[in-house]
């Protein structure tokens, strides 16, 4: 299972990205995905995941009512939109399939990681 974030980029605190997560080979409305942020310095975390019917979701609570993750399972893709970007957002993005998802948790119990994206939010 090898999945691909991208979508990442510079931008001014209070900005917007989108983040999209692409699957080789399989269907992603098949398994959970969650996204993960790595701070720099810091350990990775889940920042939110979403249940494979679109339910449940999960989202850490820094993030809570400005990133919404979301799947489009005609191209395959699941999004995180992010929103009022804070600079505490920065640092590397992946998206992966976590093994428990509840509306208060998601873990990935995986060593292996996908290609990231980067994120840097700084004016």
């Amino acid at each position: 299972v090898q999945l691909q974030a991208s979508g990442g980029g510079l931008v001014q605190p209070g900005g917007s990205l989108r983040l999209t997560c692409t699957a080789s080979g399989f269907a992603l409305d098949s398994v959970e995905v969650g996204w993960f942020h790595q701070a720099p310095g810091k350990e990775r975390g889940a920042v939110s995941c979403i249940g494979r019917g679109g339910n449940p979701i999960y989202y850490e609570d820094s993030v809570k009512g400005r990133f919404t993750i979301s799947r489009d399972n005609a191209k395959n893709t699941v999004y995180l939109q992010m929103n009022s970007l804070k600079p505490e957002d920065t640092g590397i993005y992946y998206c992966a399939t976590p093994n428990i998802i509840a509306r208060n948790m998601c873990l990935y119990g995986s060593d292996y990681w996908g290609k990231g994206t980067q994120v840097t939010v700084s004016s």
